[in-house]
């Protein structure tokens, strides 16, 4: 892999961190608010079913982990696992596909 490409996926683990970050914070924040206002799980997807911003922040967060994940277990298997290559780069690729499509189905699941 070029040198231009390792940097562009290193900007875009430490840009996905940083969403991340923020979002596990939020979500914590929610969770925590939640749980100390004594909110029921039926009342949370009360609140959550058609809310266009939960739909708009979950879909961020599950992107930022999409796109995150993969590129941290690509190094580990590139490291100590001595994969490289096509094969390791395609199975990244359907490993960040598999993420997306199965968070997106949680927050459908969950915003829809």
């Amino acid at each position: 892999m070029s040198f231009r490409s390792q940097t562009l996926l290193w900007v875009a683990q430490r840009a996905s961190a940083a969403v991340l970050a923020l979002c596990v914070f939020v979500h914590l924040g929610v969770i925590i608010y939640a749980v100390r206002g004594g909110i029921s799980a039926t009342e949370i997807l009360g609140r959550t079913q058609g809310n266009a911003l939960w739909l708009a922040f979950y879909s961020l967060f599950v992107l930022a982990c999409a796109v995150h994940a993969p590129i941290g277990l690509r190094t580990v298997l590139n490291e100590w696992g001595a994969w490289r290559g096509r094969g390791c780069d395609t199975a990244m690729w359907l490993f960040a596909a598999l993420l997306a499509w199965a968070g997106m189905r949680a927050v459908m699941a969950v915003t829809g």
